[in-house]
């Protein structure tokens, strides 16, 4: 089991991404924005971060970079999971320190592959 926290603005994501999770045996917690978003990462120290990209205030992008490039939270791997299907956001992501980019809606299988893959599980 794994802690994941989930830095997303959308209410239906979130419960949608929680519910997925949680049947896989996770921990879920989540911040409605980045700012708080890295605040939870810093105190809290998941296992792994699921971040969208278009926030309100700090988007993804400067929110993965704080995060990878902070001491304390660079080795919690962040997956970027955004509506954004262009190549270079998922360059521009991975760029920025994320391990991994999904666009949205991921598959279950696919999802759950990556978070294992990236834990060590698989």
């Amino acid at each position: 089991m794994a802690r994941i926290l989930i830095i997303d603005d959308s209410p239906t994501d979130v419960k949608v991404f929680s519910l997925l999770l949680e049947r896989h045996g996770h921990q879920v917690s989540s911040a409605p924005n980045a700012e708080e978003g890295v605040e939870m990462a810093r105190r809290d120290r998941p296992d792994l971060v699921l971040m969208d990209v278009i926030l309100p205030g700090m988007n993804g992008f400067q929110a993965t970079r704080t995060l990878s490039r902070d001491p304390a939270t660079s080795d919690i791997p962040i997956i970027i999971v955004s509506t954004k299907n262009m190549e270079t956001d998922r360059v521009w992501g991975l760029r920025q320190g994320a391990k991994d980019y999904l666009v949205k809606p991921p598959s279950e299988r696919e999802l759950i592959a990556r978070i294992n893959q990236l834990l060590g599980g698989g």
